[in-house]
């Protein structure tokens, strides 16, 4: 693949490793924090919780591992815990990092209770995403926003991972946002199955076929880049003025969500600036050198056939999202695709880069 590099400065920040602990860990987003966990060099898993079904098993007889990585076999022998415990202890999990895989139903009061306790939670569930005191973190586009949690009432602290389609977008978005203004966008997904989860997708609904619905999805991306892409004044988020048009599609793709995006900037550009703004884009975690950040967060490719999720899904171990088919929009002003892995970079890898940024900026001890 043809791309263009930038180069960052990379510091190396040491740290001790922190216990953590898996909310929901049997399902598809919770394996995949077990998976990217069991070698990272911040974090040791010390907790994994599971549904009343799982609870007082080990993890290797409860799950029904579906990732191509082996399991661990010092993961596959702890004991599922359960995730609701009785508040009887300040903090009734053994470690204060929790990263959560939990379903949005379980998310909205569980998360609640473990923060109330003094948990700090990273949260991949939907459910308090839009709260006007929890942070909604691309560690690339929004870093400030860690501030807002000094707002919230707990003893702990939530963060919250965006949905996984809005993550691969406002990756995108942010260079121009900062270099040009943007005053509108629209984007149609193309969103893989495993979005869906372990068995979110009956094979006979997707194979030779296409969806043209996910509930409540474009909602989501619509709202959640505008708080993204807002500004952080006096402990609350001003969400940005960019009018955000969503059409969602699932398709039979099992990794990585690609979307057709076109955008109108809030000042002329040429084509080669875009493409250099693109290009160029580094951020907080790549200056920090944060274990789970990509080099370069946006990869580039001039190739008329590209992105594909099967050749480019991977990029950045999976973290980075590609751009190409760049070009002027009759429409409006631009129009590009961007790629990104949706499992990956939209679920439990963004996860961990915002706890790693967390640690990084200090506010996880």
């Amino acid at each position: 693949m043809s791309e263009s590099r930038a180069t960052a400065p990379r510091q190396t920040v040491k740290r001790q490793k922190y216990p953590v602990g898996v909310l929901g860990a049997t399902g598809s987003v919770g394996q995949r924090f077990v998976t990217l966990l069991a070698d990272h060099p911040w974090f040791e898993i010390a907790a994994l919780t599971g549904s009343e079904r799982s609870v007082g098993r080990p993890y290797g007889e409860a799950v029904r591992w579906a990732q191509e990585a082996a399991l661990p076999p010092e993961v596959a022998s702890m004991e599922v815990l359960p995730t609701k415990a009785p508040l009887h202890t300040k903090a009734p999990l053994p470690c204060k990092l929790l990263f959560s895989a939990l379903g949005s139903n379980v998310a909205k009061d569980a998360e609640v209770e473990l923060a109330t306790a003094g948990h700090t939670v990273v949260s991949n569930a939907s459910s308090h995403r839009m709260g006007h005191d929890v942070p909604l973190i691309v560690p690339e586009v929004n870093p400030d926003h860690l501030a807002l949690a000094e707002e919230q009432p707990w003893d702990g602290a939530l963060f919250t991972n965006p949905n996984c389609s809005t993550i691969g977008l406002v990756m995108a978005l942010k260079p121009l946002f900062d270099a040009f203004g943007l005053d509108a966008v629209h984007a149609v997904t193309l969103q893989a199955v495993s979005g869906a989860g372990l068995s979110g997708v009956p094979s006979m609904s997707i194979v030779d076929n296409l969806i043209p619905y996910i509930g409540g999805e474009e909602e989501k991306i619509e709202s959640e880049t505008q708080k993204i892409l807002g500004r952080l004044e006096d402990g609350a988020i001003d969400p940005a003025p960019v009018t955000v048009s969503a059409s969602v599609n699932r398709v039979p793709v099992i990794d990585g969500h690609t979307e057709c995006v076109s955008v109108r900037l809030g000042r002329p550009a040429s084509l080669e600036e875009v493409h250099e703004a693109l290009a160029s884009f580094t951020a907080a975690p790549q200056e920090l050198g944060l274990p789970s950040a990509p080099e370069r967060p946006i990869l580039v490719t001039t190739e008329p056939d590209r992105p594909q999720p099967r050749l480019d899904r991977n990029a950045g171990r999976g973290m980075a999202a590609t751009v190409g088919r760049l070009r002027p929009c009759p429409i409006l002003d631009y129009k590009f695709v961007v790629l990104s892995h949706n499992t990956l970079r939209g679920a439990a890898g963004g996860a961990l880069l915002v706890a790693e940024l967390a640690v990084a900026k200090g506010l996880i001890s």
